[in-house]
Order: C-alpha cells, then structure tokens, then sequence
C-alpha cells in the first residue's frame, strides 16, 4: 500500500468540520464522521471532594487564572475544572456565541481537568453547565478570575469575567468574580500570587457554607482587589458605584495598519472563507432567479451596489481613560479599593439589590471574615 504524506491542517476544526460536510452533502468526498457523544476523558472523580470550576475573561494563559488554579489544587481539597477563553475576552461582557461552531481543547493545567474555550467567558460557564462537556453539570462554586484590571461600577457592564459569574448565578449555582487593581508600570505578574493568598481564606469559606446551605442566595459577589494586594487594610462590603472608565476612539491611520492587521492568519483566512461561501450563495440565489424568470438580469457589484474600491473605509481604536470621582462614599467599590481595602459587592440578577439580599450577603460576609 502506498502510503500518504499529509499536511497538518491549519485550518479551525469547526471550518473543517463544516467544509466536510458541505463536501459530502454535495456527493463528493467520504461520508461526515458522526460526532462523538460520549464525554470527555478526564481524571476520575473524587467523590468526597466538591467539584469547583474556574473560568476567567483574559484567557487561559492568563497568570491570574494560573496563580488561582494551582492554590486551588495544591490544597488538594476540591476537584478542580478549567473553562476558560483561550485568547483574552475581558471586556466582552455578557456576550455568548450562536449561529458559529465553538471548538473546544484540552488544556495542560497540573492537578486539574482543563479546556479552552474559541468563545466568550459566558459561553464558558454556560457549556460547563450544561453537562456536553464535563461528566457533571452543577459545581459547587464558580469562580470567575483573577481578572487584569479592576471592574468597578459601571465597568461590570463591559467585564467578562464579572459575565461569567453572572451566568452562573443565571443557572442557579454559586459563584465568585476576582479582580487585581492592576496599575500600568507598577504592577507585576507576583501580584496575582499575592491576590490569590489575600482571596483564598474567603473561597474556602464560601464553598464550607455553600455546603452547609449558609451561603447567600440570589446574588453573587464581586471582589475587588487593591494594587498591593499584601498591604490591604482587610475586606469592605461595598456597594456598586457609577464609576466608569470613559471610552476614547481614536483614528488609526490605514498605512500603519491595514486590513487584516488585527487578525491571526486563521481569522483572518476564516473571514476571506466566509466572504467567498457569501458570495457563492448570492452568486447561487442570482442564477436561480434568472432562471425562475428569463426577463430579470442580475449583477452582483457589492454592498449598495459599490465595489470594493468605491467604499470608504476608516480605522479606529478604543481605549478607555480613567477620570477622576467627585463622591465621596466609603462605601463604594471603587473608593474602598482606592483606599487599600479589598472590596467585595453583592451582585444581583436585577438592577437594584434587594435590601433582604444585601442584608443577607453581607451577613455572611462579616461572619466569614470574622472566622479567618
């Protein structure tokens, strides 16, 4: 038999996929592989030990995810999972993907079952939870973090990892969002490890009350961590504040960047891909009409009838400014956090945090830290 060289395939298993199938259904090709339904290996299961997922909005990479996942695992306590996004999403908030494949790899994490997730953080809690993934479908806790910047006040609009806290809360379970006070030349990467030491005390307290039912129910906590996470001057309970960061879109000149400058090679070939399957459908649609009616001519010049060269393109970048607040209150996220404290915000599902809620949250709170 004549053996074949085969190059490795650089294009996203889900396009692959799709292509095969479009291939088959057109009779050329073999016939599509049926997908598996069997779950996922993974390791087995201690069944003493309460299940605790982590997930995150910067990335799997991400060193505040790292840091978080090895102290969890080291005090070899909790079976711990990994979902997370495998390129940064921080500021995607409560965003998931539909109408798209999302590819989905295992991920080298020591001590704990890990995968990376071509989506969202909400898309990350949401899939774990739905038991296609994992073997389980309900942890005990989520914990979304240790998130690269804060998300105070109005900034949880735009946050991923406080999105994924949101959606298990959204699903009925526990859960946590973690933020560092990162500065700008000023912070360092061991900063996260200091975070996770300054967290872990409250994370293990959480998941001891959830089991005994002690928990407060109907929200989740967002915790707020200052620059210097070793020099705290201890936990706040906090409100949520009106801060935000403000958005400034500035021109980008075409020249230094162009098209595609943005994209990887494999989005960037997905997105010609996509345009090409567009336009051989509407090629497609052309000649069935033709054909249904002799007296019609259809041409295809582009969107409003323009080619590319006669459309305007312009390039712009975000960045968000930080300005200064006028309030005063203590006991506001942002203003604790500035102050050296570590903030921790009860967060509901509604706009407003019912007082039997917050009353309840912080409640637990104080007894958690009074036992530390």
């Amino acid at each position: 038999m004549t053996s074949t060289s085969v190059k490795p395939n650089m294009l996203p298993p889900g396009l692959v996929s799709n292509l095969q199938d479009v291939l088959s259904k057109r009779g050329g090709g073999d016939q599509p592989t049926q997908p598996s339904t069997s779950q996922p290996e993974e390791d087995s299961l201690d069944s003493s030990k309460p299940i605790v997922l982590v997930t995150n909005g910067d990335g799997i990479e991400s060193p505040g995810l790292t840091f978080l996942v090895e102290a969890l695992v080291r005090q070899d306590l909790y079976n711990v999972h990994v979902c997370a996004p495998q390129s940064d999403k921080s500021v995607s908030g409560h965003s998931v993907t539909l109408r798209e494949t999302v590819s989905v790899s295992s991920a080298d994490i020591n001590g704990a079952t890990a995968y990376e997730v071509a989506g969202t953080p909400v898309d990350c809690v949401s899939l774990a939870l739905s038991g296609a993934l994992f073997s389980w479908s309900k942890p005990l806790l989520v914990i979304s973090g240790i998130n690269r910047g804060s998300n105070c006040g109005h900034q949880m609009l735009y946050s991923g990892v406080v999105a994924g806290a949101r959606e298990a809360l959204i699903s009925g379970v526990p859960s946590l969002s973690i933020s560092l006070n990162w500065r700008k030349d000023e912070s360092q990467e061991n900063d996260f490890k200091d975070a996770v030491a300054v967290c872990l005390p409250l994370i293990n307290a959480a998941i001891r009350d959830i089991g005994k039912g002690d928990f407060p129910k109907s929200c989740f906590l967002n915790i707020e961590i200052p620059s210097s996470p070793l020099s705290n001057k201890g936990f706040k309970i906090t409100k949520q504040s009106t801060w935000r960061s403000i958005p400034s879109w500035q021109v980008v000149s075409a020249n230094r960047y162009p098209p595609g400058h943005f994209m990887n090679n494999q989005q960037s070939l997905g997105i010609q891909l996509a345009q090409l399957g567009r336009d051989a459908s509407a090629a497609g649609a052309a000649r069935r009409v033709t054909t249904q009616k002799k007296n019609v001519e259809i041409e295809s010049t582009g969107a409003a009838g323009k080619s590319d060269f006669e459309r305007v393109k312009k390039y712009f970048r975000l960045e968000f400014v930080d300005k200064e607040q006028d309030n005063v209150d203590e006991d506001l996220d942002f203003r604790a956090v500035e102050s050296g404290f570590v903030s921790v915000t009860p967060l509901s599902l509604s706009p407003h945090l019912e007082s039997d809620t917050q009353t309840a949250a912080s409640n637990w709170i104080s007894s958690a830290l009074q036992e530390q």
